[in-house]
């Protein structure tokens, strides 16, 4: 969970504008929490633009209207029914809280790939944490790779299976250093998974996404 504050807002045509002091990564389709901005302003919304020029209003076909003259950074606009309100400062500073908890999988999957079932309440508990935490960083390896995926619907198959493997990774490595823990005489046994191959069910580490 992110928190920034909000210096500035403004609301033209059902549009709500909303700056920010720090820059963000929120992105078009995220939803964000916008508080003490102002009355009307407030609420959860849906990100429809992040674009950093200065909002004009929204023409007959109901597309978002820009001065590309205005440079006006780090901006989030929302779809706000109420009457215009001119950009002005909001004082003191109004907050956007952008929480992103991805659910693609369940602990229930990667025990299945595992093939075992938690032994202790402590296995399952770090079972847990393995799987939220592979959750959260292959949502991030795709958006960073430019897809816009939803939080709770795995955007496919190969997605899912690539989420489980790499919360098994991170099950499996438990106690090691920077990989499996191994007694062999040799050091470190062959990893049994492949970054490589993860990646690559997830559809990201591409020059391009198609």
């Amino acid at each position: 969970m992110a928190t920034y504050s909000i210096t500035h807002h403004q609301r033209l045509d059902n549009v709500a504008v909303v700056q920010t002091l720090q820059s963000t990564d929120i992105t078009v389709g995220d939803l964000i929490t916008v508080a003490d901005a102002g009355s009307g302003f407030n609420g959860t919304v849906t990100v429809i633009s992040t674009e950093s020029y200065e909002f004009t209003g929204v023409d007959d076909e109901g597309d978002l209207l820009f001065n590309y003259d205005v440079i006006i950074p780090n901006q989030a606009l929302y779809q706000n029914a109420g009457d215009p309100v001119e950009r002005e400062a909001v004082s003191p500073y109004g907050t956007i809280t952008w929480t992103q908890q991805c659910s693609w999988i369940v602990v229930a999957d990667v025990q299945e790939w595992l093939g075992i079932d938690s032994a202790t309440a402590n296995d399952t508990a770090f079972l847990t944490t393995a799987t939220n935490a592979s959750n959260d960083w292959c949502y991030r390896r795709r958006k960073a790779s430019g897809y816009s995926d939803s939080l709770t619907t795995v955007p496919s198959r190969d997605v899912k299976l690539g989420t489980i493997m790499y919360a098994a990774v991170l099950y499996r490595e438990r106690g090691s250093v920077d990989s499996y823990a191994s007694f062999s005489d040799m050091g470190a046994g062959q990893p049994i998974l492949s970054l490589g191959q993860i990646h690559r069910l997830l559809g990201v580490n591409r020059a391009q996404v198609a």
